[in-house]
């Protein structure tokens, strides 16, 4: 009996002391179209999984759309081609289906509603916002590109995804 309340107290603490370790680390990206204005916001988390991506859009055209981490923090309109390609720090050729594939930066296609709006929930299983290779943090940083039509997950370098309508750049939050 007497030692109940020292136990107790340590019990709190040890749950104290992990409760308060550091979160996982996160990021967001504000995408916008050609014309700067903004059409979506995507919020990404480290899990044990891979980087989770909550991207909400509006405004864009219906249908799939191929979604994809491109390797640079750029993205000037109108065409976003400074995106640079797909996020690929183990070069790999692209595509989910591609047996010498995919790149760390191939996501599933996004399609959006008739009314322009969506939301898809993503896990980018070879990314990390950790430190390392793979990490979305790199020197330069890198970006998450939508494009005008779907990836066929196959076709190497880019799915035959089509031009770019959107694009935001990654950043720590």
């Amino acid at each position: 009996m007497k030692y109940r309340a020292p136990l107790a107290l340590m019990a709190f603490l040890l749950l104290l002391v992990w409760g308060c370790g550091e979160s996982a680390p996160k990021a967001k990206a504000t995408l916008v179209n050609a014309q700067g204005q903004k059409v979506g916001e995507a919020q990404l988390e480290d899990t044990g999984q891979g980087v989770k991506i909550t991207l909400k859009v509006e405004n864009l055209p219906p249908g799939p759309h191929a979604f994809h981490i491109h390797e640079k923090g750029l993205c000037d309109p109108p065409d976003f081609m400074t995106a640079g390609g797909h996020f690929n720090p183990f070069h790999k050729q692209h595509g989910m289906k591609n047996p010498a594939g995919p790149h760390a930066g191939d996501l599933p296609n996004l399609v959006v509603g008739a009314d322009g709006k969506e939301t898809l929930e993503a896990i980018a299983s070879r990314v990390t916002l950790k430190p390392g290779q793979n990490s979305l943090f790199q020197p330069g940083g890198t970006s998450l590109v939508i494009h005008a039509g779907p990836d066929d997950y196959t076709t190497d370098p880019a799915g035959n995804a089509g031009a770019r309508i959107a694009c935001g750049v990654i950043t720590k939050q």
